[in-house]
């Protein structure tokens, strides 16, 4: 097994003090490989993941006198306890494949952080979320789908905006030309394994039967079909030594990963996992709850192995539609809430920090005397990331109605 120092003498990196220089994507990065095109990847935890638990503030006494079994023990003193952060945070311990990246400052978490609308409700929450303006049902488009219409570029590639997920999720939803897929081999009519001239066929049949304002999403997406299958993505195996668990999120991310890697022109990349709404039966440092961390947190950080020095020019960003009850329920669960987490880790990244203001777990400092209160808009933090990453000039059109301005950010990114 190659240890972090002797990774970090072989890959030409510097130790200052015996510390590394701050965020190793950004001191790894080489204009060679990562094409200088710059990647953000979303994550959504379907069902509302306990944040609580994900990173544990285990400074506050309130966290543990509000989960008598459920709360994961403070770092060192059990067999099975939170990985210390910060002096106050610690990581769930299915979180050790991440933590490493923390540490040498290219992740970075976002606590007490949501959406403003009060909803407990699974589909209407994710919904706002999605479409960037809570509280508002007639919004017809995605947010990142404005952002990819936000940022204007000459013959932009069909692939700068993909999903690897069954149908074309909401976030990505409008003009933008995005699309949807579950395995890049197969992308396409007939799985890209006709002839010339039948390909050619069903598009033509394809286009005309759906002339109109569907004629170019259909043309977008066999122009994407064309690109894959030259460029032989679904050929590039993981580097590194990455080994992706054998999920569906890992399978989604080696995918990502290889668009990354075949220089497609990938700007946008987003997956899903569900397996979150943990009502009975949550578990504390082992149970459910860990059991899908751990799978979460695999998946994640063998995707950063893979790309290597490639993450420079990547950032990677989870969201969830709300969090959940501070207090555990009479199941060993809890329920739906209010204020969550999120983690970002890649390139440009400000990490070995917890970012938000903390507001506390203490009876009056709860949200409707139950929940963390949101302290953090999401759309701030996604603001932040558009701006800086993708290079959206402004985001007035990404976020209607809402000022995401420089002031409300965190500082996530440098």
């Amino acid at each position: 097994m190659i240890n972090r120092r002797f990774f970090l003498k072989s890959s030409g990196l510097a130790l200052v003090g015996g510390s590394l220089l701050p965020n190793v994507f950004v001191r790894m990065a080489d204009a060679s490989t990562t094409r200088g095109r710059k990647v953000l990847v979303a994550i959504f935890q379907r069902g509302a993941v306990d944040g609580l638990n994900v990173i544990v503030p285990y400074g506050d006494q309130a966290y543990y006198d509000a989960r008598p079994t459920i709360a994961v023990p403070r770092p060192g003193s059990a067999a099975a306890s939170a990985l210390d952060l910060d002096g106050h945070f610690g990581a769930h311990p299915s979180l050790a494949s991440l933590v490493p990246y923390f540490r040498d400052r290219s992740l970075a978490m976002v606590h007490a952080v949501g959406s403003p609308d009060s909803t407990r409700s699974h589909f209407d929450a994710q919904d706002f979320m999605e479409s960037g303006t809570p509280g508002v049902k007639s919004t017809e488009d995605g947010f990142l789908s404005r952002a990819v219409n936000a940022r204007k570029e000459a013959n932009a590639s069909p692939l700068r905006a993909v999903a690897l997920s069954p149908a074309l999720p909401r976030i990505l939803s409008g003009s933008a030309g995005a699309v949807a897929m579950t395995n890049v081999a197969q992308f396409g009519i007939c799985g890209g394994k006709a002839s010339g001239e039948l390909a050619s066929s069903f598009e033509s049949m394809y286009a005309e039967a759906v002339a109109g304002t569907l004629g170019g999403t259909a043309k977008e997406s066999f122009e994407a079909a064309h690109i894959l299958q030259k460029s032989d993505v679904a050929g590039l195996k993981p580097d590194n030594g990455a080994v992706y668990p054998q999920n569906p999120l890992g399978n989604s991310l080696r995918q990502i990963a290889q668009l990354i890697k075949s220089g497609v022109g990938l700007e946008i990349g987003f997956t899903d996992v569900g397996g979150w709404d943990t009502h009975a039966g949550e578990g504390g440092a082992q149970g459910q709850l860990a059991n899908n961390l751990r799978n979460f947190s695999d998946a994640i950080a063998a995707f950063a192995k893979d790309l290597g020095s490639r993450m420079g020019d990547v950032v990677l960003v989870t969201m969830s539609e709300f969090g959940r009850t501070v207090r555990e329920n009479g199941n060993r669960g809890t329920d739906h809430g209010h204020a969550n987490v999120m983690l970002v880790l890649g390139g440009g990244v400000k990490g070995g920090k917890v970012y938000g203001a903390w507001p506390g777990l203490a009876p009056q400092k709860l949200y409707e005397n139950r929940d963390v209160a949101v302290t953090t808009d999401f759309r701030d933090v996604f603001g932040e990331l558009i701006t800086k990453q993708l290079g959206v000039p402004a985001l007035k059109t990404v976020f209607p109605g809402y000022e995401a301005t420089p002031s409300r950010w965190r500082g996530v990114m440098g």
